[in-house]
């Protein structure tokens, strides 16, 4: 392990190590981990905690290549990272992906998540990644999904390890990671990305949260990462009960119609979803779900679903055929 500047005890300092030392006895024993660090705070406070707490930290810092100056952005968070005390520190060049005339699939923002999600798993190594998401990014997560309607997968928000990525800082808030940073000396780089209006999410950050806050006495953000984490632990309970319901609707490729209608609702549909996904279906939205449910509980003789395109680009689609739910190519 690198010599390494000891954390000040400061209140910052403690929290983020506590944080960070219980993440680590739950998920990653043996104390080697990545860690995607970027340069601005969450990420830089996040490195120094495992710096701290883990036995070998590597950083990973990607380089969009999408705003003039990335790349020396991204060799300052490297070298910031091994006087943390990081074993070894990597830039990731990416390109991220455009579609001519049309921009980026899915806005800026969801492109260059895919491009630098795509890295950090090439270049992990078999390692789990810390991310440094906080409690504050939790609670916008929830409020992006209560508004836009896309149920409890959305609203339970980001899971504190969902393999490879791990987020140790998802009971921190964001204030304290730039304390730590201001205990270490440190100035983080300023993403202006995280200023720009346009973006959704920076709105909710700046305008949304602070007036609910306000309105409703403070707590707000505190109160949806612990509805989140509360719709977590339903899930899972959910998602289970689905799996075996699913084990117990399966006939060859396709599934039981009687088994499936006579399950719970909430349990029918995370049965269906999962086998769809299995199967191969893509970008299932909510009216996709409940259209395909509709041909196991209110059958009357309509048409197939479609759920989406194969990887051989045909169309896929859910249909109803002698009593059994089945997905064929089109």
């Amino acid at each position: 392990m690198n010599d390494r500047p000891q954390l000040p005890e400061t209140r910052a300092a403690l929290e983020l190590r506590r944080a960070v030392r219980d993440w680590l006895g739950r998920y990653a024993p043996a104390g080697v981990v990545a860690v995607a660090l970027s340069g601005g705070a969450d990420s830089v406070a996040l490195t120094a905690a495992a710096c701290a707490e883990a036995d070998v930290v590597d950083a990973l810092t990607v380089d969009h290549g999408l705003q003039t100056g990335s790349a020396d952005v991204a060799a300052a968070a490297a070298a910031l990272a091994l006087r943390l005390g990081c074993r070894s520190a990597r830039v990731l060049t990416v390109e991220v992906e455009r579609t001519g005339a049309a921009g980026y699939p899915g806005g800026p923002e969801a492109a260059a998540r895919r491009a630098r999600y795509a890295a950090l798993d090439e270049a992990r190594q078999g390692l789990p990644v810390l991310l440094g998401h906080t409690l504050d990014d939790q609670a916008e997560t929830v409020l992006l999904g209560l508004g836009r309607g896309s149920g409890i997968r959305s609203i339970r928000g980001m899971a504190e390890f969902e393999e490879p990525w791990g987020r140790p800082l998802l009971g921190v808030r964001r204030s304290t990671a730039r304390e730590l940073c201001a205990d270490l000396g440190i100035t983080p780089w300023e993403d202006p990305h995280n200023s720009a209006p346009e973006f959704t999410r920076v709105r909710l950050r700046g305008e949304v949260l602070p007036l609910l806050e306000d309105v409703l006495g403070g707590g707000v953000a505190v109160a949806l990462a612990r509805t989140a984490a509360q719709l977590r632990e339903d899930g899972e309970v959910l998602d289970a009960l689905a799996g075996e319901l699913l084990a117990a609707a399966r006939d060859g490729d396709g599934l039981r119609i009687e088994t499936l209608a006579t399950a719970a609702p909430a349990v029918r549909r995370r049965a269906i979803r999962a086998w769809l996904l299995d199967r191969g279906a893509k970008s299932l939205t909510d009216t996709n779900l409940r259209a395909v449910e509709a041909l196991v509980t209110r059958w009357r003789g309509q048409g197939g679903v479609a759920v989406g395109g194969s990887l051989t680009g045909t169309r896929l689609v859910a249909a109803r055929e002698h009593g059994r739910l089945i997905l064929c190519s089109e």
